[in-house]
């Protein structure tokens, strides 16, 4: 297939995906879209929101419609590292044998990523740069595709943990899920205090998102998109002639920023129709890439601020 059509067959599988995703998830369109852009852009995805919005339930149906292999971990405070890694335990033949965790899969949920210690959160970081497992001196490759969606409650909760800068970093996106709407949560209602059943139909395979994400690495970007994103992320750091920044953060976000941006851009822009982004289509993802790489200081938080308000000042900047 020539580019063109390849960029056709993205759009309509995901269509295809996004209306079997809606026979169990009811509204959401946004958080769907930028979940399947993470995924494509071969990235990783961090769902903020309070218990009960079917965040759960919304990455269960996605690794359904993708016929991939999934697994699920229950993050607690007392959840050890070897729990989600795998551990070396002594075989009736007297010899030490690594067992597998349930990191060895291709949609790994990390559900309520922020309740259990930064050690344990930390667990996930080779896993999700390097695609590998290194235990008792032995690395041990992860199957492809690879994609680790994790959930957390809000950090005023009690009982939750903030998560390592490190650890935030390796997340493409960090996406705030908000309360559906009226009548979206009156449908839910319908469908969830009935005997409504669906059927969850298999869209792509594994090798079809290996190609979706081989053809989001191909497209082309222009110079200016390039120049736009460096400049757009440089305006969150201090001391780089940038006033938002030194009135109102600690610290801003790094290169691996760019990348994403310039990465979900890709995607973003492919999907409508685009045979290359532009600086709207940077603009559209910056929120998402952006809001847990900024720190915001004193003079932010007394005025109230939050990290997408200083991101809009900086794009409007």
């Amino acid at each position: 297939m020539n580019q063109t059509q390849l960029l056709q067959r993205l759009t309509e599988k995901c269509g295809e995906l996004k209306q079997e995703i809606a026979k169990a998830v009811v509204g959401q369109q946004d958080i769907i879209d930028k979940v399947l852009i993470t995924l494509f852009c071969n990235g990783h995805c961090l769902l903020t929101g309070v218990p009960g919005l079917a965040k759960t339930l919304l990455v269960k149906t996605i690794a359904q419609a993708l016929g991939a292999e999934f697994n699920r971990v229950q993050f607690t405070p007392d959840l050890m590292p070897a729990d989600i890694t795998g551990s070396e335990i002594l075989s009736a033949q007297r010899q030490m044998e690594f067992v597998k965790g349930p990191v060895f899969t291709n949609i790994l949920l990390a559900d309520e990523i922020n309740r259990t210690s930064p050690k344990t959160q930390s667990a996930l970081l080779e896993a999700m740069q390097e695609h590998s497992i290194t235990a008792g001196g032995r690395t041990f490759k992860l199957d492809e595709p690879f994609f680790v969606m994790a959930t957390q409650n809000p950090i005023e909760q009690e009982g939750t943990y903030p998560l390592p800068e490190a650890q935030l970093d390796r997340f493409m996106f960090m996406l705030v899920m908000d309360y559906p709407q009226f009548e979206q949560e009156i449908q839910i209602l319908k469908t969830t205090t009935t005997d409504y059943k669906y059927e969850i139909q298999k869209v792509m395979d594994k090798q079809d998102i290996t190609d979706m994400q081989q053809l989001i690495r191909q497209i082309p970007v222009s110079d200016n998109v390039y120049s736009y994103t460096v400049s757009l992320v440089g305006k969150t750091r201090r001391n780089n002639n940038s006033s938002i920044a030194d009135k109102y953060l600690m610290w801003g976000a790094g290169t691996r920023a760019c990348q994403y941006l310039i990465a979900g851009a890709k995607c973003y822009g492919a999907l409508r129709g685009k045979f290359s982004p532009d600086t709207e289509d940077v603009k559209a993802v910056c929120k998402d890439v952006l809001r847990h790489r900024i720190v915001l200081n004193y003079s932010a938080q007394s005025e109230g601020l939050t990290a997408d308000d200083i991101i809009e000042m900086i794009m409007n900047g």
